[in-house]
Protein backbone atom coordinates (compact mmCIF):
# COMPACT_ATOMS: atom_id res chain seq x y z
CA UNK A 1 0.00 0.00 0.00
CA UNK A 2 0.93 3.64 -0.91
CA UNK A 3 2.11 6.58 1.67
CA UNK A 4 -1.13 8.26 0.00
CA UNK A 5 -2.97 4.80 0.27
CA UNK A 6 -1.95 4.66 4.14
CA UNK A 7 -2.93 7.96 4.88
CA UNK A 8 -6.16 7.40 3.32
CA UNK A 9 -7.15 4.71 5.58
CA UNK A 10 -5.79 6.26 8.57
CA UNK A 11 -8.57 9.40 7.65
CA UNK A 12 -11.35 6.78 6.63
CA UNK A 13 -10.62 5.09 10.33
CA UNK A 14 -10.76 8.26 12.06
CA UNK A 15 -14.45 9.18 10.64
CA UNK A 16 -15.45 5.95 10.79
CA UNK A 17 -15.49 5.59 7.19
CA UNK A 18 -13.55 2.04 6.71
CA UNK A 19 -16.96 0.25 6.33
CA UNK A 20 -17.97 2.15 3.52
CA UNK A 21 -20.03 -0.20 1.06
CA UNK A 22 -18.28 -0.43 -2.48
CA UNK A 23 -22.05 0.48 -4.57
CA UNK A 24 -21.97 3.65 -1.88
CA UNK A 25 -18.30 4.67 -3.40
CA UNK A 26 -18.96 3.30 -6.87
CA UNK A 27 -21.61 5.87 -7.25
CA UNK A 28 -20.41 8.77 -5.46
CA UNK A 29 -17.10 8.13 -8.19
CA UNK A 30 -19.80 8.33 -11.04
CA UNK A 31 -21.78 11.50 -9.22
CA UNK A 32 -18.64 13.34 -8.71
CA UNK A 33 -17.45 12.10 -12.61
CA UNK A 34 -20.40 14.16 -13.45
CA UNK A 35 -19.70 16.95 -11.76
CA UNK A 36 -16.33 17.46 -13.46
CA UNK A 37 -17.68 16.71 -16.78
CA UNK A 38 -20.00 19.60 -16.14
CA UNK A 39 -17.63 21.76 -16.09
CA UNK A 40 -16.71 21.45 -19.52
CA UNK A 41 -20.44 21.17 -20.48
CA UNK A 42 -21.41 23.28 -23.82
CA UNK A 43 -17.52 24.49 -24.16
CA UNK A 44 -14.66 22.51 -26.52
CA UNK A 45 -11.51 24.26 -24.98
CA UNK A 46 -8.34 23.21 -26.38
CA UNK A 47 -6.25 21.69 -23.44
CA UNK A 48 -3.63 24.93 -23.72
CA UNK A 49 -6.94 27.31 -23.70
CA UNK A 50 -7.72 24.69 -20.52
CA UNK A 51 -4.54 25.48 -19.04
CA UNK A 52 -4.71 29.39 -19.07
CA UNK A 53 -8.23 29.56 -17.38
CA UNK A 54 -7.64 29.79 -14.35
CA UNK A 55 -10.96 30.01 -12.49
CA UNK A 56 -11.46 26.83 -14.62
CA UNK A 57 -8.54 25.16 -13.16
CA UNK A 58 -9.47 26.05 -9.62
CA UNK A 59 -13.11 24.10 -10.50
CA UNK A 60 -11.35 20.89 -12.52
CA UNK A 61 -9.27 20.19 -9.60
CA UNK A 62 -11.42 20.30 -6.51
CA UNK A 63 -13.67 18.00 -8.74
CA UNK A 64 -10.79 15.60 -10.03
CA UNK A 65 -9.58 15.65 -6.25
CA UNK A 66 -13.16 13.84 -4.85
CA UNK A 67 -13.03 11.64 -8.18
CA UNK A 68 -9.22 10.74 -7.02
CA UNK A 69 -10.66 10.34 -3.50
CA UNK A 70 -13.19 8.14 -4.23
CA UNK A 71 -11.54 5.91 -5.79
CA UNK A 72 -8.43 5.56 -3.55
CA UNK A 73 -11.41 5.32 -0.41
CA UNK A 74 -12.60 2.32 -2.71
CA UNK A 75 -9.01 1.24 -3.36
CA UNK A 76 -7.63 1.00 0.08
CA UNK A 77 -10.93 -0.50 1.55
CA UNK A 78 -10.86 -3.10 -1.21
CA UNK A 79 -6.98 -3.93 -0.14
CA UNK A 80 -6.36 -2.53 -3.95
CA UNK A 81 -2.91 -1.63 -4.31
CA UNK A 82 -3.91 1.99 -6.79
CA UNK A 83 -0.14 2.13 -7.88
CA UNK A 84 0.19 -1.52 -8.88
CA UNK A 85 -3.61 -2.04 -10.92
CA UNK A 86 -2.57 1.77 -12.57
CA UNK A 87 0.51 0.23 -13.97
CA UNK A 88 -0.86 -2.85 -14.92
CA UNK A 89 -3.99 -1.26 -16.77
CA UNK A 90 -1.15 0.90 -18.57
CA UNK A 91 0.91 -1.79 -19.46
CA UNK A 92 -2.68 -3.74 -20.96
CA UNK A 93 -3.54 -0.47 -22.66
CA UNK A 94 0.24 0.10 -24.20
CA UNK A 95 0.11 -3.43 -26.32
CA UNK A 96 -3.37 -2.38 -26.96
CA UNK A 97 -2.91 1.24 -28.69
CA UNK A 98 1.01 0.77 -29.93
CA UNK A 99 2.20 4.28 -30.17
CA UNK A 100 3.48 3.94 -33.69
CA UNK A 101 -0.87 3.47 -34.39
CA UNK A 102 -2.09 5.89 -32.27
CA UNK A 103 0.32 9.24 -33.13
CA UNK A 104 -2.22 10.66 -35.47
CA UNK A 105 -0.63 11.88 -38.87
CA UNK A 106 -4.17 12.73 -40.48
CA UNK A 107 -4.49 15.80 -37.95
CA UNK A 108 -7.13 14.30 -36.35
CA UNK A 109 -8.05 14.40 -32.59
CA UNK A 110 -6.63 11.44 -30.53
CA UNK A 111 -9.10 8.55 -29.98
CA UNK A 112 -11.04 9.70 -32.95
CA UNK A 113 -8.78 8.04 -36.06
CA UNK A 114 -9.76 4.85 -37.75
CA UNK A 115 -6.63 2.54 -36.04
CA UNK A 116 -7.81 3.88 -32.65
CA UNK A 117 -11.67 2.80 -33.32
CA UNK A 118 -10.81 -0.11 -35.35
CA UNK A 119 -8.52 -1.37 -32.61
CA UNK A 120 -11.62 -0.81 -29.54
CA UNK A 121 -14.13 -2.52 -32.13
CA UNK A 122 -12.33 -5.35 -32.36
CA UNK A 123 -11.42 -6.11 -28.75
CA UNK A 124 -15.16 -5.37 -27.46
CA UNK A 125 -16.58 -8.14 -30.50
CA UNK A 126 -13.61 -10.61 -28.63
CA UNK A 127 -15.21 -9.60 -25.21
CA UNK A 128 -11.98 -7.51 -23.68
CA UNK A 129 -11.26 -4.56 -22.07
Amino acid sequence: MTELQKTIKVYLVERGWNNLRPSDLAKSISIESAELLEIFQWSNASLDETKRDAAKLKQIRSELADVLLYCLDMATLLNVDADQIILEKLKKISKKYPPHLMKSTNGKEPGTDDAYLNIKKNYRKKGLS
